[in-house]
């Protein structure tokens, strides 16, 4: 990854509040859901539904595709991220104050989410990518560029 490349992923996630998270359900077909991130570094971190079906799907298969961009008009503008990588939820209590202070640094409205020092109320999941594409229409239609981590 050369020094363009990383300031594009690190502007993009700054930019972005929002992903679409692929997960594998229990049948192997992928489940697409948004979810709001903060960046550390080049991971990402969020919370979810301890009992929901990102995290059983996570129980079972770590693998993770993941999309941030966001809709616009004149496609010769189109810019956003694509990657694939490994997602576990966080045990941890240090790793887990970590996930939710970013989240809080990011999102005023966090103060309003249950406390995180309890797993069965609120689960943190960091996703470790181990590739990206860049899309970047600036460059020309459908300019990818494919960045391993």
């Amino acid at each position: 990854m050369n020094k363009d490349q990383e300031t594009f992923i690190r502007n993009t996630l700054a930019e972005h509040q929002v992903m679409t998270l692929a997960t594998v359900r229990p049948d192997g077909w992928p489940q697409a859901t948004t979810v709001a991130f903060a960046a550390d570094g080049l991971a990402l971190c969020f919370a979810c539904d301890p009992a929901g079906q990102k995290v059983a799907n996570l129980s079972r298969c770590d693998k993770v595709s993941a999309t941030i961009d966001r809709e616009q008009a004149d496609w010769n503008r189109i810019r956003g991220l694509s990657l694939g990588g490994t997602a576990r939820v966080l045990t941890d209590p240090g790793e887990r104050r970590h996930a939710q202070e970013l989240l809080r640094a990011k999102f005023p409205q966090w103060a309003e989410m249950p406390s995180p020092e309890d797993p069965a109320l609120i689960a943190f999941v960091r996703v470790t990518p181990t590739v990206f594409s860049l899309l970047n229409f600036t460059k020309g239609f459908g300019h990818t560029e494919l960045v391993e981590v």
